[in-house]
């Protein structure tokens, strides 16, 4: 199944697109997709540990499974103050 994946500005500064599509076996998880970016784009790696996966607005666990075509939004978390 493909999944689609909007990366927040800094990781897609890590692969040069803001959107990402993924093939991903049916009833994958987030974390099965976290994975799976991590091995295609090795750069993405240390920036998945702290992501923060969407889906709909809303915050995910990385055990939630996935359906095609779903969109999953990863961001990174800002600090300030």
């Amino acid at each position: 199944m493909n999944v689609n994946v909007r990366l927040s500005v800094g990781l897609a500064q890590s692969v040069g697109n803001p959107r990402l599509t993924v093939i991903l076996p049916e009833g994958a998880t987030i974390a099965e997709l976290l994975v799976q970016l991590g091995d295609s784009y090795p750069q993405l790696q240390p920036k998945l540990n702290t992501a923060v996966p969407m889906i709909a607005g809303r915050h995910t666990p990385v055990s939630e499974s996935l359906t095609a075509g779903q969109e999953v939004a990863l961001l990174l978390p800002i600090a300030g103050g």
